[in-house]
């Protein structure tokens, strides 16, 4: 059952001047370290980079909740799955929010836009049902 749902879309070109800007210092604030080893190893980073932070505030809005309470953007991570496709981790703080549902994210890029839709799901239904 899909108990709410966050969208969130991003001009790349800003998450780009952002990261010229202010370099590692804006990277260690919003991404874990598998996350920026992970989009430094494409071409163009900025596209993976974009699209993850796109990842973390539709996750944020589904779950219904900002950073606050000890929740951070390194709280959300964004990792692929056993078969490649994107997938969420969650913190132990955020992970006690969400108790046991789960979010399924769903994520693209333009070259102007990165979008991502996040779906808070009962995790044994969702499963069952595929």
């Amino acid at each position: 059952m899909v108990h709410a749902a966050g969208v969130d879309i991003i001009e790349v070109g800003r998450v780009k001047q952002v990261i010229d800007r202010w370099g590692e210092r804006f990277l260690r604030r919003v991404f874990t370290p598998w996350e920026i080893a992970y989009c430094q190893e494409k071409k163009l980073p900025q596209f993976s980079f974009a699209a993850r932070f796109a990842a973390k505030e539709a996750t944020l809005k589904a779950i219904g909740r900002g950073l606050s309470g000890g929740v951070r953007w390194t709280s959300i991570e964004v990792v692929a799955d056993r078969t490649g496709s994107p997938s969420i981790r969650l913190g132990q703080k955020i992970q006690r929010l969400v108790g046991e549902k789960e979010i399924k994210i769903s994520m693209s890029h333009t070259k102007e836009y990165a979008v991502a839709v996040a779906l808070l799901v009962d995790r044994e239904s969702y499963t069952r049902n595929l």
